[in-house]
Formats: C-alpha cells, sequence, structure tokens
C-alpha cells in the first residue's frame, strides 16, 4: 500500500463519478472522504482539515462556487479543484476569482484529476529551505508560504502565491502565459491561457498600489526590478 498522502474530500452528488475519483484518489495513497451537496462539504472541510478539496459546481442546494466562496470569506485557503460540466469560459473565470486553484472540465480522465491533484499539492508545499524575496514594497517568504505588503500581511491561494512567487525569482524578466502555465502549474501546450490573466487580475487587486506585475503587450508578465 502507498505511504497516506492526507485527506482530500471529493465533493460529488452523481454516486458513479464520485466512486470513480475516490478509487482513482485512493490508488495513490490518498484517505478520500465524499460529500453530495455543499453544506456536507462545508461541514466536512471544518471537521476534517481535508489537504485539497475536488468540487463540482452543479451541486443541490448551495452550488459548488458558493462553498468556495465561503471557504475563502472564513479564511480557508484549502486548495481546490473545480470540476464542471460546462466549458463556459464565464464559468471557469468565475470560480477561479472565487478563489479556485484549478479546474476541470467533464468529462476527464481520472489519471488527470489525480495529476491535478498531485502537483496542486506539490506547489502548495513550497521549497523546503525558507527565503524571504523582496520586491518594492512586497516581502514574499516561500518558506512559510506568507506574504506582507508594507509589513501587513495579505492572504493568497496556493496558485495566487506560486504565480507571484515564480514572478518574484526573476525581477526584470518577462514571460508568456504559455511559460508560465509551465513553470507554475507543469502544463505544456495547454489550450486556455486567459487563466493567468484572471490569476494576475486577482493578485493586483489583492496588492493594490503595491503591486509589482506589470504587463508587455503582446509577450505577457514580469515584476518590475525595484527590489530594495
Amino acid at each position: 500500500m502507498p505511504e497516506n498522502k492526507g485527506l482530500v474530500l471529493v465533493v460529488e452528488d452523481e454516486p458513479h463519478i464520485a466512486e470513480l475519483q475516490r478509487r482513482y484518489l485512493a490508488r495513490e495513497g490518498f484517505g478520500v472522504h465524499v460529500e453530495a451537496d455543499g453544506d456536507g462539504a462545508l461541514t466536512a472541510v471544518r471537521r476534517m482539515r481535508p489537504v485539497a478539496i475536488v468540487l463540482d459546481i452543479a451541486l443541490p442546494g448551495m452550488d459548488g462556487m458558493e462553498v468556495c466562496r465561503r471557504l475563502r470569506e472564513d479564511g480557508d485557503w484549502t486548495p481546490v479543484v473545480f470540476v464542471t460540466a460546462r466549458d463556459e469560459v464565464t464559468d471557469r473565470i468565475l470560480g477561479l476569482e472565487l478563489g479556485a486553484d484549478d479546474y476541470l472540465t467533464k468529462p476527464f480522465s481520472p489519471h488527470e484529476l489525480v495529476a491535478r491533484v498531485k502537483s496542486l499539492l506539490r506547489r502548495a508545499a513550497g521549497p523546503e529551505r525558507e527565503t524571504v524575496r523582496r520586491v518594492g514594497r512586497l516581502a514574499l517568504d516561500t518558506g512559510r508560504r506568507t506574504l506582507r505588503v508594507d509589513d501587513c500581511p495579505v492572504e493568497l491561494t496556493t496558485t495566487e502565491f506560486n504565480l507571484l512567487a515564480e514572478l518574484m525569482r526573476h525581477p526584470g524578466q518577462v514571460f508568456s502565459r504559455d511559460q508560465l502555465l509551465a513553470r507554475v502549474w507543469g502544463y505544456v501546450g495547454y489550450r486556455d491561457t486567459r487563466m493567468i490573466d484572471v490569476y494576475v487580475s486577482q493578485l493586483r487587486a489583492k496588492l493594490g498600489d503595491a503591486s509589482p506585475i506589470r504587463t508587455v503587450r503582446g509577450v505577457g508578465y514580469g515584476v518590475a526590478d525595484t527590489g530594495r
């Protein structure tokens, strides 16, 4: 048996899909708990403290987006992978804006789900050695995974943190969206690069006028080389 890698909460109201997700995640050494609705999901998160949540959007009663919104409002930044049967760009963008870390569109391979969860947890773990990176008014601690702006803490999702950390590691360098997807998410040749724009927008909103992220039209994004 593989070593236990922590508990994953699967929130899915279709039993056969939930069982398929449970089986494949369990094979990889994850403990798995399944809930079929939003209320049960919130209770399970608070009681069990999972390492990640696989969250269907279309749930009876409280939908997955509302579950995610409430978790983030409560200061719970457990990594969330949204699962949706809808391939609408607006749905995906809204999910990311609510604080989701990744998403999958049905139908998808259970192998891909497992790979996404494992990749997300690797990114959430971050580097073992504690390193503080400073750019302008930002101090990013990659060991403790905290961000301070003018010595005030700013809460980031796992993916927001990893994107900002990657940009701050290379001040003055500009990355294309494809490069950022490969470096931060591990996706190569991914067809939808607009998720980068959503996360950059989210970071800018949280950082306000302290944001060092700049846009180079026709190229991509970088961080101004303003370290002190």
